[in-house]
C-alpha cells in the first residue's frame, strides 16, 4: 500500500512538473503567443471554481447558481488585503480565500436546509445581494466605478517573462485545487459527500451527518472560489461588481455540465475548452449568444452525462499500462517456459 502512494505521487509529481515545464516553455519561446498564454492563464482560473462549484453541485448534488458572488468576495477580499496591509500575494490568496469560507458558512446555515430549485434561487439571490453590497460600499471597494489599481503577479516589463510568471502562479493554485479536492473525494468524508448524492435520505438512515458534510462541502466550495476570485483580481488588476454578475454564475454551472457532473477530468477539459470557445465566437458579436446556445443545446442532446460523465482520466493508470506493460509482460512470458518444461516432463 505504502508503495502505491509513493509510485502514485511520484507519479503525479512528475507529470504536473512536465506538464508546467513544457507550457512554460513554449510561452516563453513564443510557440503559445502572449494572447494565448493569457488565454490558457485565465482557463486556470476558471477551472479552479468549476472545480470548487463541481464539489458541491456535482458530487455532493446541491446545485448552487450563486457561485460568482463567492469569487467575488475572494477577489475583493484578496485585493483590499494587499492594497490596504501590504500583504504578499500568496497570504492575501488564502486569507480571501477563508474569508469567503466564512461568508460560505454564513450563507450555508439558513440556505442548505432547502432542496433542489429552490437552494438553486436562494444561492442566486445570495450572490446578487453579495454584489449590490460590492457596489453600495464605495469607501472599500470603489463602488460602482470599481477597485482600480491591484498589483499583479509580475511588473518586469517584459511582456512574455511576465506572461510565464502569471501562468506559473495559476498553474501552481490549480494544482493545489486538484490535490484538495481529489483527496477530498478519495477519503472518507468524501464517500458520505457522494453517498448524499446519490441518496440523501439513505445516508442519513446509515448515520451519515448530512447537515453536516453539507455544509462543509459547501464551505470547502466558497474557500476554493475565493481563492479562484483572489487570481481573478491580481490577473486583471481591476475589479468591478459587474464581473460578478448572474452570468457568470451560469458560466461556471455551464462548464461543469458540460464536463460530467462529478467529474474532475471532464470540468478541466470543459474549463480550458470554455474559455476558448468564448474567445473565438467574439468575431460574431452578438451572434455568439445564439451560437453558443446552439452548441450547448447540441452538447446536452448528445452527451446528456457531458463529456466525460462522471468518468475519470487516471495518470497513474496510464502510466502503469504503456510503461510498465513491457516488464510485467517479460515477467509472464519468462515465467511461462517454466511451466510449460513441468508440464511436459509431467507427460513424459
Amino acid at each position: 500500500m505504502k508503495k502505491n502512494r509513493f509510485f502514485n505521487a511520484i507519479t503525479l509529481t512528475v507529470t504536473s512538473a512536465s506538464l508546467y515545464i513544457l507550457l512554460a516553455l513554449l510561452i516563453f519561446t513564443g510557440i503559445i503567443d502572449e494572447y494565448n498564454g493569457q488565454l490558457l492563464t485565465l482557463a486556470g482560473i476558471y477551472v479552479i471554481v468549476s472545480l470548487s462549484l463541481n464539489l458541491i453541485t456535482g458530487f455532493t448534488g446541491q446545485l448552487a447558481l450563486g457561485h460568482a458572488g463567492f469569487m467575488a468576495v475572494g477577489a475583493y477580499s484578496t485585493a483590499i488585503i494587499i492594497m490596504r496591509l501590504n500583504v504578499p500575494m500568496i497570504p492575501a490568496v488564502f486569507a480571501g480565500g477563508l474569508i469567503t469560507a466564512i461568508f460560505g458558512l454564513l450563507i450555508g446555515i439558513p440556505t442548505l436546509r432547502l432542496r433542489g430549485d429552490y437552494l438553486a434561487i436562494t444561492t442566486l439571490g445570495f450572490g446578487e445581494i453579495i454584489r449590490v453590497i460590492m457596489v453600495n460600499l464605495e469607501g472599500l471597494t470603489g463602488g460602482a466605478a470599481g477597485l482600480k489599481g491591484v498589483p499583479p503577479f509580475s511588473d518586469s516589463g517584459d511582456f512574455i517573462l511576465d506572461a510565464v510568471i502569471k501562468f506559473s502562479w495559476v498553474y501552481g493554485f490549480v494544482i493545489f485545487t486538484l490535490v484538495v479536492v481529489s483527496n477530498l473525494i478519495k477519503s472518507s468524508p468524501g464517500r458520505a459527500i457522494i453517498s448524499i448524492r446519490e441518496d440523501e435520505i439513505a445516508s442519513n438512515s446509515m448515520g451519515i451527518n448530512v447537515p453536516y458534510y453539507k455544509m462543509f462541502s459547501f464551505t470547502m466550495s466558497a474557500f476554493l472560489a475565493g481563492i479562484g476570485g483572489g487570481l481573478y483580481a491580481i490577473y486583471f488588476g481591476y475589479l468591478n461588481p459587474q464581473m460578478f454578475g448572474f452570468l457568470n454564475s451560469v458560466n461556471f454551472v455551464v462548464i461543469v455540465v458540460l464536463g460530467g457532473m462529478g467529474s474532475i477530468t471532464g470540468t478541466i477539459l470543459a474549463g480550458i475548452g470554455f474559455t476558448y470557445i468564448q474567445e473565438w465566437l467574439r468575431i460574431f458579436k452578438d451572434f455568439r449568444l445564439v451560437i453558443f446556445g446552439l452548441a450547448l443545446i447540441s452538447v446536452m442532446l448528445f452527451w446528456p452525462k457531458g463529456l466525460m460523465g462522471t468518468n475519470e482520466i487516471s495518470v497513474v493508470k496510464l502510466v502503469r499500462k504503456y510503461f510498465f506493460k513491457n516488464k510485467n509482460s517479460d515477467n509472464s512470458s519468462s515465467g511461462s517456459p517454466a511451466s510449460g518444461e513441468s508440464q511436459s516432463e509431467g507427460v513424459r
